[in-house]
């Protein structure tokens, strides 16, 4: 299966969890997003559910030499997360890093600011939680996403992606309770590869649609 669009793959996305909630399996949903990419997906999710949508905000820490290449990721004011196998390869050390993390840190706060204004993050405590992205390569921002949920005590921890590489999903089943991707080839070079319109997603319609679904909350 392929997806028309991030509308489309949050579709499907929901036919799944629209069957555990009929079932009376996830009480007191809340969908969050991993922004921007992840947001059009997970409104499709939140509205078959009915449940609550925000974001939570993770950055991908890259090295100068190789800036496509994600070597860790952070949330919120948690310590980076990194890939220990690629900072072995590069012989780099946290400390090399701490200009980068400082910078992605700044960033990271800064769109929280545009995404959230002065709303509150989100009380996970106790609630069946659903983290929701567009796609899943290295995996490393949606693992530090779940750890940080993990620490604030949700009920049950949900990962759900339209697509994923089929040994980071295999990975990502230690990090929470339960994993929904509908789609798992052997390799995931690109997620776009799996979307005939795979275009950017500003900030700007991140804002619009937690602005819609606050508004009638």
């Amino acid at each position: 299966m392929s997806f028309r669009d991030r509308t489309h793959a949050g579709q499907e996305l929901a036919l799944r969890l629209v069957e555990w909630a009929d079932s009376g399996d996830l009480i007191n949903p809340l969908v969050l997003a991993l922004p921007p990419g992840g947001v059009p997906v997970a409104a499709e999710v939140a509205r078959a559910l009915r449940a609550p949508l925000d974001v939570l905000v993770a950055r991908e820490i890259s090295t100068p030499i190789q800036p496509e290449t994600a070597i860790g990721a952070i949330v919120a004011d948690d310590p980076p997360l990194y890939d220990r196998q690629s900072l072995a390869m590069m012989h780099l050390s946290e400390d090399r890093l701490g200009d980068v993390v400082a910078q992605e840190r700044n960033e990271l706060h800064r769109r929280e600011y545009v995404y959230r204004g002065r709303r509150h993050v989100p009380f996970v405590h106790g609630r069946t939680v659903v983290l929701v992205d567009d796609g899943l390569t290295t995996g490393l921002t949606a693992r530090a996403a779940l750890r940080f949920l993990h620490r604030n005590g949700p009920a049950r921890l949900i990962a759900a992606f339209p697509v994923g590489s089929a040994r980071t999903v295999t990975a990502m089943r230690a990090e929470c309770d339960d994993v929904i991707c509908l789609e798992q080839p052997p390799a995931l070079h690109a997620v776009g590869e799996w979307y005939e319109d795979f275009g950017p997603v500003s900030d700007a319609q991140v804002a619009d649609t937690l602005h819609a679904f606050h508004a009638t909350a």
